[in-house]
């Protein structure tokens, strides 16, 4: 076996998936655990009424539960990022090698047809009309 890691098809290890799947279920029950617990404080004028979480008990199973899924959000957080600083390899603009700016063998003649500036400077040369004059029909 070689010494590098086991990749999927977009070229991740199959590591950082696996902790990218774990995650996102870490993130969706937490969602709903949070969603599920009694509002005590009202703050949006929802006040929680009797329902079927209305003992003590089960807010305690709750709020414990959303403090270990937090906690498990915050360690693959932490896992994801370090992972992905993993495979990076450190890099400096200074070992960089600067664009070869090669210099033609032989100087380059400008176009003895000339080009767009010597038409500018015959069009100004011309004369021009004395005033104004009246389209002429063909």
């Amino acid at each position: 076996m070689s010494g590098r890691p086991a990749r999927t098809c977009d070229g991740r290890p199959e590591m950082q998936t696996a902790v990218i799947v774990i995650h996102l279920i870490i993130v969706a029950t937490l969602t709903v655990v949070v969603l599920l617990q009694k509002s005590e404080g009202g703050g949006l004028g929802m006040g929680g009424g009797a329902g079927f979480m209305s003992s003590r008990g089960t807010a305690n199973l709750l709020t414990r539960t959303t403090s270990f899924l937090a906690a498990g959000f915050f360690v693959t957080s932490l896992l994801l990022s370090w992972l992905a600083g993993v495979e990076q390899k450190p890099g400096s603009i200074l070992d960089t090698a600067p664009a070869s700016q090669s210099q033609p063998a032989t100087p380059v003649a400008p176009p003895s047809g000339g080009g767009l500036l010597d038409s500018l400077k015959q069009s100004e040369q011309a004369p021009a009309p004395a005033g104004p004059q009246a389209p002429r029909s063909q």
